[in-house]
């Protein structure tokens, strides 16, 4: 950092303010050194990444005919999306305000996802412009460091150069080869060189100011995308609680109301004739239609959860889980009641799964308090192949979960294991 109290946004010291408040006091700043070293870096990064996309496009288009052509080809973007991450670091020479990557979090581990998701995003392609960009201006960004360092350089050195016997020429017209005419040149040199520092921070804050354009997230994208996230997550969450009510509509019409009904129409005849085994059936009816309330309820919002909550309702969900199940809940207080209903209803989800879907033979749930982050875990040894997009649920809790700013992972390979991961902010 510069001494010059400067500030861009943020309260962060930037290189193009602190050369147009104090031009003179700029020179004695780092800020130069830094523009300078920015630029000669900058040159072979970019040609390098150039030559090697290059070798690269051109040999994946020779090999398309094959599976390997292909793959190369796919490489490219890739190439790209680190020499983003590498200009991204090198931006905060010039300007240290925050650059997050534009690119979004990939929703399932492992390196197939990521290469799938990275090709999809518009960011991979535009960070792709921009590495071509970047390598083509790195020729002239070399051409004006390599002759900007030749003329002073040559200009300071005069007086050393004439005295040696070496004769400096300036065309066909001006020869300089004596003591006097060389040292006449050293404040020449000088000039240059001043003028060559400013001329290259201009140079290096357009290459910074280029690279946060197109490799940075702005405030305004990323709360664009925050709000169709949202939005879309608002949507699937309306349609999940409307196909809920009518699951609530149906169960009461088809399943607890039927038996309350015969079990009125069985405590009348036991009325009539007095039969005790009448009335043993009515009771049971009654035990049946109380267990598939209770059952309905619970599926709502579990009492046990509101009253002791999230360690209480999972261990009551493992006592009754098909699957044995192993719980290690160390909260030390309780988050607020939003979060232990979705974390209740993740649990409740995905041992469901484990049990019907997934084979297991053991589970294990989690839950942690980490860095004001609720994390919650549930682990299984069944065959894997989860799917949010299969109809198993997970659309929805996941959904349930970025209400709250959340975010779940899911780990499925084939044969297992599957893994969820919810973590929560609790603010």
């Amino acid at each position: 950092m510069s001494g010059t109290g400067d500030h861009g946004a943020g309260g962060r010291t930037t290189v193009w303010r602190s050369m147009a408040r104090n031009p003179l006091r700029f020179l004695f700043s780092a800020w130069p050194w830094r523009a300078f070293a920015y630029v000669v870096t900058g040159v072979p990064i970019g040609l390098v990444w150039l030559a090697f996309t290059l070798a690269l496009l051109g040999l994946g288009l020779l090999l398309t005919p094959v599976v390997a052509g292909v793959v190369l080809l796919a490489c490219v973007p890739l190439l790209a999306v680190a020499l983003a991450a590498v200009e991204r670091r090198r931006l905060r020479w010039l300007d240290p305000r925050p650059a997050p990557s534009p690119h979004g979090a990939v929703p399932r581990p492992g390196l197939r996802p990521w290469i799938r998701y990275r090709l999809r995003e518009t960011a991979s392609w535009r960070e792709l412009g921009y590495g071509l960009l970047h390598g083509a201006l790195s020729v002239f960004d070399g051409a004006v460091v390599s002759n900007l360092i030749a003329v002073a350089a040559v200009q300071i050195a005069a007086p050393a150069l004439v005295g040696g016997g070496d004769r400096i020429q300036y065309g066909s017209l001006v020869t300089v080869d004596t003591p006097g005419e060389a040292w006449a040149l050293v404040p020449v040199g000088v000039v240059v060189a001043v003028a060559g520092l400013y001329a290259l921070t201009l140079l290096a804050g357009a290459r910074a100011a280029l690279a946060r354009a197109l490799l940075v997230r702005s405030g305004e994208a990323e709360l664009g995308e925050r709000l169709v996230a949202v939005t879309a997550s608002r949507a699937r969450m309306a349609g999940a609680f409307e196909a809920e009510r009518r699951r609530i509509e149906r169960d009461l019409h088809d399943g607890a109301q039927q038996r309350l009904t015969g079990l009125i129409m069985l405590l009348g005849l036991a009325r009539l004739d007095g039969d005790r085994e009448l009335i043993g059936k009515a009771q049971d009816e009654a035990r049946a239609a109380l267990a598939e309330l209770r059952d309905l309820v619970r599926g709502i919002h579990p009492s046990i959860l509101t009253d002791r909550g999230l360690d209480a309702a999972v261990r009551a969900l493992a006592e009754r889980s098909p699957v044995p199940v192993e719980v290690d809940v160390d909260l030390p207080v309780r988050p607020p009641e939003q979060l232990e209903s979705a974390a209740y209803f993740v649990v409740a989800e995905a041992l469901t799964n484990a049990a019907r879907h997934g084979d297991a033979r053991h589970a294990r749930v989690s839950a942690r308090m980490l860095d004001r982050l609720l994390v919650v875990e549930i682990h299984d040894d069944g065959s894997g192949g989860a799917d949010p997009g299969q109809g198993t649920g997970l659309q929805g809790l996941a959904d349930r979960v970025a209400v709250h700013d959340g975010t779940l992972r899911l780990s499925s390979p084939p044969g297992g294991p599957t893994i969820v991961r919810v973590e929560m902010p609790c603010g």
